[in-house]
């Protein structure tokens, strides 16, 4: 399998090549949709290469040039894609950055290489830019900008419109007739396609350069297992300084001609999604979480007959599902009562989030709670799991249509090996596997063996090929017995409840195992106000006592599914949530337990003290930039 899937690559594939491809063989087809005051515009691919091509010969004249960096800064826009493709053709670095990103961490990107441009989407990362420049030793010369508002009267040196590159562009172009081709065909399959990082779990985030063939490998293994097809229509909204962003909305929309459809602004994805309909849907298991809250919401404040409707079929179609994915076999009425919800029910769901035509639907990044994807397969989305790292090209392993399980993350895909090490570590070897870390010779090393990539995840192997992934092998501790466990699979299934957000297992080195608790102000603010319980803000709620009872059954299934020595025995509601300006995750929500270990160490001792409260004083950082404290009294909480 593994060798087929190798065979079928072409080994001078490039992004230059498939973009001239779909140019010529399919120029009329759209390839991308943006949503601009509520108005759809459609580009066709011919339209779109020229338009890639224009950005590249006008990055070229303002001195973009292999090994050079162009920071790309902000949410979702056809443009800022388009730079990205237009960089890779330049052989140099697209270097997208997390819109929420901080001066500091921008800072740390300018220390790894030089950065010579930034496209900004609007006024506000245009500043953020600005400032970067002003606050550091190297400078950012030219600053493209999307969205001119704001803009107009800003004289700071080297910023110019989008439509100005462009212009400077295509003069470049209509010089020479034959600059076209040269573009298309100048990089390799070697040269970089994306500058990423590491989610900076442990410390500074690590530069990882994907080659084009990495990504281009990684895309034809994915469709080899049928994660995708050819002709998707797919809604880019996730953040693109994420690896699966750029494999799906990137490189796979390059090579298997996707309609890209990019929604108005973050805010209006759902109402956008429903108006598009995608074929193919991926997202966090927080994204489904909030998804179901929403449905529940909705249903619950529908009329008695379509609340009666709702609970009949979907407990029926959740009991059926559960049935067969214990290997069960369901009853002779099962398919009419299926029929039946569909049409009065499930259908009309489906519709209202636009997601009536979708064919294939996955969850990755963290483990989804069973409640999630039970329901969303019962409503009639084949949800499956996949895994993936920056690392290897973000596709790794999915499970298959007839192979899903709630506790694997199925078999690596047609042209990835997979085995474990004497330490239960996950290693891979493919061609989507990066050359190392940018300048970083010794972690290079730690991570690559003999062409293997050490994912740094512990996890198994099943005997039928199937793929548990159990946590980070870094996280791999002990209790004061010497019982051996991964924090964040505990903190993953605690996090299958809708009403905690987030979670800290603490307990290395001693006798039993607590928790300290996020809840997710959404989902409990709304239970609240349907409940008639009051409060007056996220600090107040998150320590009533019916919020504490509402969330304890998380923790009684816990401890259900572990051995006795790692049950959870207190916890406590934290008073504010952990947030990435604050340190405490990162941007991808990963948790930086050194940090919330020693922030909250007060909160960490009286969970072991045998106190009854704690009284905490947490950092806070405000939109507006400044810090500020959330002071509380915790009461500590017995399971």
């Amino acid at each position: 399998m593994v060798e087929a899937a190798k065979s079928q690559f072409s080994a001078s594939e490039t992004i230059g090549a498939l973009l001239a491809r779909n140019a010529s063989s399919y120029g009329s087809n759209i390839a991308i949709r943006e949503k601009e005051r509520g108005i759809w515009k459609e580009t066709t691919w011919a339209e779109y290469a020229e338009e890639v091509l224009a950005c590249a010969a006008g990055l070229e004249k303002i001195g973009v040039k292999p090994g050079k960096a162009v920071l790309i800064l902000g949410d979702n826009r056809a443009r800022l894609y388009a730079g990205m493709l237009a960089i890779s053709l330049l052989g140099a670095y697209a270097m997208p950055a997390y819109p929420g990103a901080t001066i500091e961490e921008l800072q740390h990107f300018l220390s790894e290489v030089e950065i010579v441009a930034a496209i900004a989407e609007d006024q506000e990362q245009v500043d953020k830019v600005l400032e970067l420049r002003s606050a550091s030793a190297s400078g950012i010369a030219h600053i493209i900008y999307d969205e001119t508002r704001g803009l107009s009267f800003y004289e700071d040196d080297g910023l110019m419109s989008w439509d100005h590159l462009i212009e400077i562009g295509l003069h470049s172009l209509n010089e020479d007739p034959r600059r076209r081709d040269e573009l298309l065909n100048r990089a390799k399959p070697e040269d970089p396609a994306i500058f990423l990082h590491s989610s900076g779990t442990t410390g500074k985030p690590k530069g990882i350069v994907l080659s084009q063939k990495n990504v281009l490998a990684a895309v034809r293994n994915g469709h080899a297992a049928g994660v995708f097809g050819e002709g998707e229509e797919i809604l880019a909204y996730l953040p693109m300084a994420w690896v699966g962003d750029y494999a799906i909305t990137v490189a796979a929309a390059l090579m298997f001609r996707f309609t890209v459809n990019v929604p108005e602004r973050q805010e209006t994805v759902v109402r956008d999604m429903r108006e598009i309909a995608p074929t193919f849907y991926l997202a966090a298991p927080r994204s489904w979480d909030q998804m179901l809250t929403t449905i529940q919401v909705g249903m619950e404040n529908s009329t008695p007959l379509k609340k009666w409707l709702y609970h009949f079929f979907m407990d029926r179609a959740i009991a059926a599902e559960t049935r067969k994915l214990n290997g069960q076999s369901g009853g002779a009425l099962e398919p009419l009562g299926r029929f039946l919800g569909e049409a009065l029910i499930f259908g009309p769901i489906k519709d209202q989030f636009g997601m009536s035509r979708l064919r294939n639907a996955f969850t990755g990044g963290e483990a989804i709670g069973e409640d999630t994807f039970v329901f969303y397969r019962a409503l009639g989305i084949k949800l499956r799991q996949f895994y993936g790292q920056t690392e290897h090209s973000a596709i790794t392993a999915m499970q298959a249509p007839n192979e899903v399980r709630l506790h694997t993350v199925g078999k690596p895909v047609p042209g990835v090996e997979a085995k474990i090490d004497e330490n239960g570590e996950i290693l891979l070897r493919s061609e989507g596997v990066f050359n190392g870390y940018f300048n970083k010779p010794e972690a290079t090393a730690e991570a690559l063996t003999d062409g293997w990539l050490r994912t740094g995840d512990a996890g198994y192997l099943e005997e039928n090929g199937q793929l548990v992934v159990l946590g980070r092998v870094s996280e791999v501790m002990h209790t004061a017995g010497g019982e051996r466990y991964v924090p964040n699979y505990i903190e993953n299934r605690l996090k299958f409840s809708p009403y905690i957000k987030d979670a800290a297992v603490v307990g290395a080195g001693r006798d039993e195992l607590t928790a300290m608790i996020c809840v997710d102000f959404e989902a409990v603010g709304h239970w609240a106000e349907v409940n008639g319980v009051p409060y007056v803000s996220y600090s107040d709620l998150s320590q009533r006592d019916e919020v504490a009872a509402l969330i304890r059954p998380a923790f009684e299934r816990v401890n259900k599914a572990v051995t006795e020595p790692l049950h959870l025995k207190r916890f406590v509601c934290l008073p504010k949530e952990f947030d990435p300006d604050d340190g405490e995750i990162t941007r991808t929500r990963k948790l930086r337990r050194k940090v919330v270990e020693e922030r909250y160490a007060d909160v960490i001792a009286a969970l072991y003290d045998g106190s009854t409260k704690v009284h905490v004083s947490a950092q806070v950082a405000y939109e507006t930039g400044e810090m500020g404290k959330v002071e509380r009294t915790l009461p500590i909480r017995e399971v």
